[in-house]
């Protein structure tokens, strides 16, 4: 079976053509005082019809008018709407053309072919490597000359401090929430298969992408007769062991499973494929100790600006937590942990934009525990610089209109960030209006109370959530409406 690597990693950099917004400075160091007059969007917010607190801020570029603030001082998680910052922190810190590299190197001779020592895959912190980079990889090590390890296969991923999970609020089998390390893999996820032969599963565990899928050992599963938990997961050193629930699958499926064992992982993969040039390894062992010796062969990552407009589209959380971290360590000369790494961010945050109060805990905004307010966020968007590198790499936006149809105006156009959690949503971006105006804008909509309901029921989908957000993302839409269309 084949499976493109967009619809399987949803991690791919979008091809479209964006139109950047010519960059307007605020002709005031202060906003101008909100018009009175353009209630509208406050009547909508008035009636939402769903529990919790929406705010909103809405200012024009180029004269610094407030279109809307609705408790836009009150600060809310910001869901993945914080890739935003991620995007511009990583980019302002290592630059546009920065690349990951993965590469192989030789603790030792390489004579005719033989190295008479220990051979190192070596993690440079690249998010987005996939298998059939691996595969490659061990055709450039072939390409090289080498045809025998005589020492160990070591594999290293101490580029970035690694991190268990990004949130331990969240749960242990969510694809979503990956192991962030130096060496990562198919965003840190294995792919579980199942099919029902007669009265019992068949189940693979294994590492597929675009052209291959081979099968690991670092990650188990077996099926359990019982009604719940659907999965459980136990660390058995250097393997993954699950157990799901036989009564929570149908007759044949597959979904995607975090990897805790990162670089043991990726390390199996490449040795399959070392295997399949003639190169046979050892099983993997973890190394501590930074790589030297002679560099053979490497694979590096798409261009960060490329990577950022993938990870702005796609909202790849190890994506933004392995940039994020990266951008820290760029700036304070040596890897730092996920948290401090985040608080490197959010002082960055209040030092580019000319002081804001943004508090990040992570860089995906997967952690509920972040909080910015829509003023804040505004606030970065419209400060120099900002624009003509956030805007190009953000997400198209379409508007809907009351018979769902795509409203086609090619004098309007929105590119933004969405943000989901269960009880939290929210959009930020940059609005282009029919009347030719240039708008910030930032809509955050939570109900927290909800939201810990929901975590306290132990569902992955707690009741009403989806309604709830539902509800949102209408409201943002409405008021995006009146923005592009009734806006003068």
């Amino acid at each position: 079976m084949r499976l493109s690597r967009r619809a399987m990693l949803a991690g791919a950099v979008s091809t479209l053509a964006t139109r950047a917004f010519a960059e307007a400075p605020l002709t005031s160091p202060r906003p101008l005082a909100r018009t009175p007059a353009k209630d509208a969007i406050a009547k909508m917010v008035s009636s939402k019809g769903f529990a919790g607190r929406f705010g909103v801020v809405v200012t024009d570029l180029r004269t610094g008018e407030i279109i809307e603030d609705i408790d836009g001082d009150i600060a809310q998680p910001p869901a993945s709407v914080a890739k935003a910052f991620t995007a511009l922190y990583a980019i302002e810190s290592m630059g546009d053309d920065h690349t990951f590299k993965t590469r192989i190197f030789a603790d030792g001779q390489v004579i005719d072919g033989i190295l008479d020592g220990n051979l190192i895959l070596s993690g440079g912190g690249d998010p987005n490597l996939v298998t059939d980079q691996l595969a490659e990889l061990a055709q450039r090590l072939k390409d090289s000359g080498l045809r025998e390890v005589k020492g160990e296969f070591l594999v290293w991923d101490s580029a970035l401090v690694n991190q268990d999970e990004i949130d331990e609020s969240q749960f242990d089998y969510l694809g979503y929430n990956p192991t962030i390390t130096g060496l990562n893999l198919n965003y840190n996820r294995v792919h579980f298969e199942w099919k029902l032969e007669g009265q019992e599963y068949v189940t693979t565990m294994d590492a597929r992408s675009e052209n291959y899928r081979p099968e690991v050992t670092t990650a188990q599963i077996s099926v359990v007769d019982r009604p719940s938990p659907v999965f459980t997961y136990n660390d058995a050193g250097d393997v993954d062991q699950w157990t799901v629930a036989g009564s929570a699958l149908n007759k044949e499926g597959s979904r995607w499973l975090p990897v805790r064992h990162p670089a043991l992982y990726a390390g199996e993969v490449f040795a399959t494929f070392a295997r399949s040039q003639g190169i046979v390894l050892k099983k993997p062992k973890e190394t501590q100790a930074m790589p030297s010796g002679v560099p053979l062969a490497s694979v590096e990552s798409a261009p960060l600006r490329e990577m950022m407009r993938g990870m702005l589209r796609f909202s790849t959380n190890l994506t933004a937590e392995a940039a994020g971290m990266a951008a820290t360590g760029a700036r304070a000369g040596a890897p730092r942990g996920l948290r401090t790494s985040a608080l490197g961010m959010s002082r960055w945050a209040d030092e580019r934009a000319g002081g804001i109060a943004a508090s990040f805990v992570d860089h995906s905004g997967l952690g509920d525990q972040s909080r910015v307010s829509p003023a804040d966020m505004v606030k970065l968007l419209g400060a120099p610089g900002v624009m003509p590198t956030l805007q190009p790499i953000m997400r198209d936006i379409r508007l809907v209109g009351e018979d769902q149809q795509v409203i086609d105006d090619p004098d309007v156009s929105v590119k933004a960030k969405t943000g989901t959690l269960n009880f939290v949503s929210s959009l930020a971006g940059y609005v282009r209006t029919n009347s030719g105006r240039d708008l910030a804008f930032a809509f955050f909509a939570s109900d927290l109370e909800a939201r810990e309901a929901g975590k306290l029921s132990g569902a992955e989908s707690p009741p009403g959530a989806r309604g709830w957000n539902r509800r949102a993302r209408r409201l943002q839409q409405d008021i995006l409406k009146h923005l592009a269309f009734r806006l003068t």
